[in-house]
C-alpha cells in the first residue's frame, strides 16, 4: 500500500490535539510521523523521555523550547538530536501548512 507522509487529508484536528502514527518499530527503535496544526505543549508539562529522538519538520514550522531556556527554531528540512533525559517542550507548530515531524526514538543500548 502506497502512503504518502504529507498527506494530511484524512486527519481531524477537531479535538486540537496533534495525531501521532507509528510508521515503523522494533525493540530499539520506533519512528512516527506527528502533524501538529497548531498544538503546543501544556506551560507546566515537560517532555523528560528514557529515549533519544532525532526530530525533523518535512513541512511547516515548529518550535522547541528546553529547560535551559533555549529555543530552537525548526523549518522544512531542519533537524535537531535530542538526548534521553533532556526536558523540552514544544512552543509553536504553524496551521498553513500544517507542521509535519519524522520522529526517530531509539536508545543507545
Amino acid at each position: 500500500m502506497n502512503r504518502n507522509i504529507f498527506d494530511v487529508s484524512n486527519l481531524d484536528f477537531s479535538k486540537n490535539e496533534e495525531v501521532a502514527e507509528i510508521l515503523a518499530s522494533s525493540e530499539q527503535v520506533r519512528i512516527e510521523r506527528i502533524v501538529s496544526f497548531g498544538q503546543t505543549t501544556n506551560e507546566n508539562f515537560w517532555y523528560d523521555q528514557n529515549e533519544n529522538e532525532f526530530v525533523t519538520v518535512l513541512q511547516g514550522e515548529a518550535k522547541i523550547r528546553f529547560d535551559n531556556g533555549k529555543e530552537k527554531h525548526l523549518v522544512a528540512g531542519d533537524y535537531l538530536i535530542i538526548p534521553a533525559g533532556v526536558r523540552h517542550q514544544v512552543s509553536y507548530t504553524s496551521t498553513e501548512p500544517a507542521c509535519v515531524w519524522l520522529v526517530v526514538f531509539y536508545s543507545n543500548k
